[in-house]
């Protein structure tokens, strides 16, 4: 977003909130679905349909490969004609290879409609945990923090609902906390040891 575009956009957003007294508030998408188990899964998935479909396109390539490697050993054994008719072959070859690349990565392509099919559920889900809190806490506004259509200048943490959707999404978030927790003590504990033995090695 060009930075004239934006100015615009934040005005009318202050001129709106102004006219309206709106409440906003906002949540950080990226971190929600980076703790989602499902969300997690579909990635897994996601990334095995990719390396899938990179290895079909890869063996049509070979198989190009190798009939250009055997046309290129025979040919001053071949009639022109043969020759045409090898050129043939390793174009159409050639054809199948980008048309088999655009089936499966090109726009609306398998893939892309895969991965669609596969997140939609996750997203259905967050869209229902947000409008559920946006009638619980009387939000006219909610921001995606993670977002890059929109950049937040400033946020002040008492409009951050990304823990309430969290919560209503099955994700406990003191236990996030707890374990983040422990996950810097032992940080904590080994850091010290490190340095230690540093220091008896020099």
């Amino acid at each position: 977003m060009n930075k004239q575009k934006f100015l615009l956009i934040l005005t009318f957003l202050i001129s709106c909130l102004g006219a309206y007294a709106q409440k906003i508030g906002y949540v950080d998408t990226e971190y929600i679905t980076s703790k989602m188990p499902a969300y997690k899964k579909a990635q897994e998935d996601i990334e095995a349909l990719t390396a899938q479909g990179i290895k079909q396109v890869a063996d049509k390539n070979d198989e190009v490969a190798k009939l250009e490697k055997a046309y290129r050993a025979e040919e001053v054994l071949l009639t022109e004609e043969m020759k045409q008719q090898r050129l043939k072959t390793i174009a159409d070859k050639e054809k199948e290879v980008k048309e088999l690349q655009n089936k499966i990565f090109g726009i609306n392509g398998e893939l892309f409609k895969k991965k669609q099919d596969i997140m939609r559920p996750i997203l259905d889900e967050i869209a229902k945990a947000l409008e559920k809190i946006a009638r619980q806490k009387r939000l006219d506004i909610i921001f995606d923090k993670s977002s890059d259509g929109l950049a937040i200048l400033y946020t002040n943490p008492v409009h951050d609902y990304t823990d309430y959707v969290m919560e209503e999404l099955g994700i406990s978030v003191e236990q996030l906390k707890e374990k983040e927790k422990e996950e810097q003590k032992q940080e904590e504990t080994v850091s010290p040891t490190k340095t230690k033995s540093s220091k008896k090695n020099n």
